[in-house]
């Protein structure tokens, strides 16, 4: 494990919650609410807090991808300290101009950085072959993240791809209605708790379409709901919604998509993308 990974664990706790046992959970929330007390206990200490062996707090942490406590504890220190989080959390008022641009980007890199150390090698090499395979690829999201589905679309277009876009409720409803098991439906949502776009996932589902989704929380109710959840991470501050700075790191897992099917179609992508340009240029002076 590299000195770069060990600094992501809390992003992997609240990536895998969904996973843990009821053991795991109860040890995922200590860590998750006392991170700060952690660095200076011993593992029996952590262990008797929960009133539960030893074994079972070693066992969590190697199910997070440590070695043992101490290697936890190291990472959870790391990255309780890491200047780029503290720079985050202390945007203020009194802040100048360029400061407030700086703290905002630097937040944005984090997205970045910690949506990159949770995500899964097997679950987004699933989602591109699955998406290679659709005869139809429908983007559903509301409000900011309608603005993502319509750039997924803009971008999948190239593709040669059949792909839409929805960003209104009913219009996704009757679409969704429409599909077959050889489509896929992207659902996008920040929180993964937005009512339509779980009655979306449910009608996809219905129809056999492949349901993939981007979404922030993985205890979120729509990871649950779809077959293939990719994962965005980010945290919020007064002067910033975890919805802003997740943007990023929703519009780069589309563009981590969008690339692999071009590299993977290649001539088929490159005569389309050929096609579109010509079409194009004919809207320039």
């Amino acid at each position: 494990m590299s000195d770069t990974e060990t600094r992501h664990c809390l992003p992997r706790i609240r990536s895998s919650y969904s996973q843990f046992s009821e053991k795991e959970r109860q040890v995922a929330d200590y860590i998750l609410n006392n991170s700060n007390k952690i660095i200076h206990s011993t593992i029996n200490q952590v262990a008797e807090d929960l009133n539960v062996a030893d074994a079972t707090v070693f066992r969590f942490c190697k199910r997070i991808g440590f070695k043992g406590f101490q290697a936890m504890k190291i990472a959870l220190a790391a990255e309780i300290v890491n200047p780029i989080q503290d720079i985050h959390e202390t945007i203020t008022e009194t802040d100048s101009t360029k400061e407030v641009a700086e703290k905002v980007l630097r937040s944005n890199i984090r997205t970045l950085e910690d949506t990159y150390h949770i995500l899964d090698d097997a679950t987004i090499d699933k989602a591109v072959q699955i998406l290679l395979k659709a005869t139809h690829i429908e983007f559903y999201g509301n409000g900011g993240s309608g603005i993502i589905a319509m750039d997924a679309q803009h971008k999948f277009i190239r593709t040669g791809l059949r792909s839409t876009s929805y960003s209104d409720a009913h219009l996704q409803i009757m679409s969704a209605s429409q599909l077959s098991r050889s489509d896929v439906a992207v659902l996008i949502s920040h929180s993964g708790t937005n009512k339509d776009m779980l009655r979306v996932a449910d009608i996809a589902r219905g129809t056999g379409a492949t349901t993939i989704a981007i979404t922030n929380l993985a205890t979120s109710p729509l990871s649950k709901k779809v077959d293939i959840p990719l994962y965005t991470v980010s945290q919020e501050t007064d002067f910033r919604s975890e919805a802003l700075a997740s943007r990023i790191a929703q519009l780069s897992l589309v563009d981590a998509l969008y690339v692999n099917i071009m590299i993977a179609r290649k001539e088929k992508s490159q005569h389309s993308l050929q096609l579109m340009r010509e079409a194009i240029s004919s809207k320039r002076i």
